[in-house]
């Protein structure tokens, strides 16, 4: 009944969160359609001055590398492929609607998106070397990007019970999740699950952001990228690269490493990269301010 009680609290802070644009959830449909043209894609992307700029700044940002500037917004959609870009204009969205300092009352903001780039980049380099198709590449990054976001409500909804969260997580040296259902009677999971649902998310975002601390319960079409963001998240919290409150990751089961081909020495030797592809995805967090 408690939890029922917590659920509904949140629900209601999501519900009151300033609206996708309109461009944006035309964006989200159109796309949804197998049918969708860049053509079409261009008509309700081109009608939004500030979701056209958002794109083009992407696609000429250091995180993309392109040899030469790219003026011309469909090829800019050729290049990115319809899926990312739907992608892109959902994700800055909701950072533009969640990333403000008042959501961050128990956890550093800063330390939080830096986890959160961490995650996203590191997800997109299992990706590549497992050899996923590259048109799917940036789902990676998303899902990575966006798997906490559920503890944004958390926050903001239940600050004092969330400091008591991370006090119990360190205490008991237990993972985050544990700490918050012990204090709040839910967890980031199942808060980001309503944050999903809300805003319309694919269901590969959705289902990382829904399992990544319970990837064995997991049944659905989109294990590659459940898999990946969970190994992503215990590197970054492992590493402690960036800080979301969790210093005491649990750790993976055997087959999620064996599933991609990965070990610590694996993890390991990409940290350098990984901390380059997070400076150059800032830009992400640059566009949603």
């Amino acid at each position: 009944m408690e939890k029922e009680k917590q659920l509904k609290k949140i629900a209601l802070y999501i519900n009151k969160m300033p609206s996708l644009p309109t461009s944006v959830t035309k964006v989200v449909e159109i796309c949804n359609n197998p049918n969708t043209s860049p053509a079409d894609l261009n008509k309700v992307i081109s009608i939004d001055p500030v979701l056209m700029g958002n794109v083009m700044k992407l696609i000429n940002s250091a995180y993309y590398g392109l040899s030469q500037q790219v003026t011309s917004l469909v090829r800019a959609i050729i290049m990115l492929g319809i899926n990312t870009v739907k992608n892109l204009a959902l994700s800055t969205a909701i950072m533009e609607n969640l990333s403000s300092k008042q959501n961050f009352q128990a956890l550093n903001m800063e330390g939080f998106w830096r986890h959160s780039l961490c995650v996203g980049v590191t997800a997109k380099l299992i990706a590549k070397h497992i050899k996923v198709d590259t048109k799917t590449l940036e789902s990676y990054f998303i899902a990575g990007l966006l798997h906490d976001i559920g503890k944004i409500p958390l926050n903001h909804q239940f600050t004092e019970e969330y400091i008591t969260a991370v006090g119990f997580s360190d205490r008991e040296k237990a993972p985050l999740y544990q700490g918050e259902t012990a204090a709040i009677g839910l967890n980031h999971a199942e808060a980001g699950q309503l944050v999903a649902h809300a805003w319309k998310l694919g269901a590969e975002i959705k289902d990382a952001i829904i399992y990544h601390h319970s990837i064995e319960n997991y049944e659905g079409d989109n294990k590659l990228i459940v898999y990946a963001v969970a190994a992503a998240n215990y590197f970054s919290n492992y590493s402690e690269i960036g800080f979301s409150g969790d210093r005491f990751p649990e750790k993976p089961p055997e087959f999620l490493m064996e599933k991609l081909s990965v070990d610590m020495d694996w993890f390991d030797d990409i940290e350098d990269t990984v901390n380059e592809e997070i400076e150059k995805a800032r830009i992400f967090l640059k566009i949603a301010k």
